[in-house]
């Protein structure tokens, strides 16, 4: 009975107890709890910012060449309509220089001060000619002072950006052309750019002979001595406008009469691909001989053209003190048409080349490089 009075108190306790009012706050506290609530924020839709939505303008795309033949390419009309809706953006440049890549991958080796060209279009064996012909004609290269197209190998063949190869030319006005050539070694301890790419392909110089014999153009040539003043073996070229006017009809009716006057077989090897392992960046034999018959035209038709190489600085500092004394002896007989010292400086250069170069090499072409007479070109 006790037991029950018992938990009838602690319940009527406990009920007491939850029922008991909270304390409430004191008046004045509660309106400092209401004058500092923030008001609620409500946004109208007059005052939601509207997104300005622009629309990006499509990057203009690099202009593309497309196959032409050889020897007389025609003029690709796509092209020409291309490049009036979407100038370069060299168009403004006084010194236009376009640089050639055929493969995706390349684009991204160009150099930001030249104009990407596609050339994937275009027979690697008529990429030169082709490619020249093509700018000349349409509007990427009207009213320039100068133009020119170079290879997407141009910062790995000359060791400099396209900015300072432009400023070269810039700091030295007045040439009709201008162009360089990354063999600076080579030139050293070769007579010619000829008898210098005959190491990698013996069959050039039959080639070559039969190419000048067929063309009219003085065969002497091929084994006479050229001043590095002269001495070019890739397309590094820019010129004026009246130059490539000129250079151009003269290679197309070269390569048209060698063409047409060369014995079949000899001119389907001049036109095959070159051999399979050859370090040379043309596709064939023809392609590699437009690379080198600038010489050829400023020693003949050209030769009212003021031409000048630009010196390249990194390949110059490569070169030993013995390839500069070689390079120097070599010019100076040339410019004064010394026999003697040119013969100084073949026995000179043999005695280097037997340091250089290991015995078979001097036994397979050292004699195959010298010529028995000394010519001057």
């Amino acid at each position: 009975m006790a037991t029950r009075k018992k938990a009838a108190v602690a319940e009527a306790v406990a009920v007491a107890v939850a029922g008991t009012p909270r304390k409430s706050r004191s008046p004045r506290k509660a309106a400092a709890v209401v004058a500092n609530t923030p008001p609620p924020i409500v946004e109208s839709k007059a005052e939601q910012p509207k997104l300005a939505t622009k629309r990006r303008r499509a990057p203009k795309s690099a202009p593309g060449l497309v196959q032409g033949s050889l020897p007389t390419p025609g003029v690709d009309q796509a092209l020409e309509r291309k490049l009036a809706k979407q100038p370069p953006r060299a168009l403004a440049s006084p010194i236009r220089v376009f640089q050639m890549y055929v493969e995706p991958w390349q684009r991204e080796l160009l150099d930001a001060s030249f104009y990407p060209l596609d050339v994937s279009r275009v027979a690697p064996k008529e990429l030169g000619l082709t490619v020249w012909t093509q700018l000349q004609t349409n509007d990427a290269t009207q009213g320039a002072l100068l133009w020119g197209a170079v290879s997407w190998r141009f910062a790995e063949q000359t060791g400099m950006a396209g900015a300072d190869w432009v400023r070269l030319i810039e700091q030295q006005p007045g040439a009709d052309v201008y162009f360089s050539c990354a063999d600076t070694a080579q030139e050293a301890v070769f007579h010619n750019p000829w008898l210098q790419t005959q190491v990698q392909l013996p069959r050039l110089q039959v080639l070559a002979q039969a190419f000048f014999e067929a063309a009219g153009l003085p065969v002497a040539l091929l084994g006479s001595i050229t001043p590095s003043s002269l001495y070019c073996t890739a397309p590094m070229v820019v010129g004026t406008p009246q130059f490539w006017a000129a250079y151009l009809p003269w290679l197309r009716k070269v390569l048209t009469t060698a063409d047409k006057r060369m014995p079949a077989a000899l001119r389907d090897e001049l036109h095959a691909p070159l051999p399979v392992g050859s370090a040379e960046s043309a596709a064939s034999y023809v392609q590699l001989m437009v690379q080198m018959l600038l010489p050829v035209f400023l020693r003949s038709q050209g030769q009212d053209f003021k031409a000048l190489r630009l010196a390249l600085p990194e390949r110059e500092r490569e070169l030993n003190v013995h390839q500069k004394l070689l390079r120097e002896m070599k010019d100076v007989a040339h410019r004064t048409q010394s026999a003697w010292l040119a013969a100084c400086w073949v026995n000179y250069r043999n005695l280097y080349l037997g340091q250089t170069q290991s015995k078979p090499w001097v036994q397979k072409h050292l004699r195959s490089i010298t010529p028995s007479e000394i010519k001057f070109a």
